[in-house]
């Protein structure tokens, strides 16, 4: 029975990192992604005014 107290850890979290991944592909694109690439966008845009400010 060490065997099976042994396995079941690794599985468990091999699951949910695979329920993790499929989450995230999933919730890639749709409807709110030009939002979000937007958004992203104006933060990445702020960083560099900033870092070039302080040239």
């Amino acid at each position: 029975m060490d065997y099976v107290s042994a396995l079941v850890p690794p599985i468990v979290m091999a699951t949910f990192f695979i329920l993790l991944v499929k989450t995230i592909v999933k919730s890639q694109g749709g409807a709110n992604k030009a939002k979000e690439d937007a958004a992203v966008d104006a933060v990445l845009a702020r960083a560099e005014a900033t870092r070039q400010t302080q040239k």
